[in-house]
């Protein structure tokens, strides 16, 4: 049910009694509701996963490779992380958006870190920024924190060191690395993150960081454990050609429906069955 409406310059938004969720919400969920997440990277993506009442919205640097055809994350700007975060913005009332920090935008200096993030939430409208990187980041977090942007961790495995670890593998298979990760949890944790994503780390793992935190876990191959789960949009609606990552479970086959429809349309157009009666004026 609409509740009021807002006006913004020429824009007139209608505003439902939904939650708006912020960063200090999804952490007070840890305990009590499971957290769903999922990546969207235009208006159209926002809106749709907004008004299925996902909690979080994540337009992740995995944008570089599902929308921009990058091998991988490394090469996505902040230019294009700052584009596409706006137009996920404008189709979002309620679920935090949360905007990936590039590759680079944030390693070299806090300072530069500062900057960058303070662009998302000024410019572009996020409602907090994801950094990867365990207890090396915790100078950069407590710094972004007291200058009042939230931010969502990120540890396991984390795409953009991939020329670092080899690859992508899953994370904290022996005893020190998982220990290691904990570690690192725990001072993200105490750093002031709202949240962490743990990606591809074995399910024992996960479960063990979730109950090792006092702030929710977002997991991403990382068990039934965890806090929440998140998925990119992309592998949840079958886009992909070829097999899915283990992580991902395919709720839906939209590209094998998009290449039908576009094959149909391309015949009515040739043997002159489109445009019809009901498409001319």
């Amino acid at each position: 049910m609409l509740s009021y409406i807002e006006k913004s310059g020429n824009n007139i938004a209608l505003m439902t009694n939904k939650p708006k969720w912020t960063a200090a919400k999804i952490k007070a969920l840890k305990g009590k509701q499971k957290i769903t997440c999922l990546t969207a990277y235009d208006y159209t993506q926002a809106r749709l996963v907004d008004d299925s009442e996902i909690e979080l919205i994540l337009v992740g640097d995995s944008l570089a490779m599902t929308v921009l055809g990058y091998e991988n994350t490394l090469p996505v700007t902040m230019d294009e992380m700052l584009h596409h975060t706006r137009a996920v913005v404008r189709g979002v009332t309620s679920a935090l958006v949360v905007a990936d920090m590039p590759f680079m935008s944030y390693q070299v200096s806090t300072d530069q870190a500062m900057f960058n993030a303070g662009r998302f939430l000024k410019d572009a409208g996020a409602g907090a920024v994801k950094i990867e990187g365990g207890s090396e980041r915790v100078p950069l977090v407590e710094r972004l924190v007291a200058n009042g942007i939230p931010v969502l961790g990120h540890i396991g495995l984390t795409p953009q060191s991939i020329k670092e670890t080899g690859g992508y593998k899953i994370q904290g298979k022996t005893t020190e690395a998982a220990e290691k990760l904990i570690a690192d949890a725990q001072s993200l944790c105490e750093a002031g993150v709202f949240a962490i994503v743990l990606e591809c780390v074995p399910e024992e793992l996960g479960k063990a960081i979730t109950e090792a935190v006092s702030v929710p876990t977002i997991g991403i191959g990382a068990g039934r454990g965890c806090d929440g789960q998140i998925l990119v949009i992309h592998d949840l609606l079958g886009m992909f050609t070829g097999k899915s990552p283990k992580l991902a479970k395919r709720y839906a086959e939209l590209g094998d429906a998009m290449k039908k429809a576009f094959g149909q349309y391309r015949s009515e157009v040739q043997d002159g069955t489109f445009p019809g009666e009901d498409n001319i004026y």
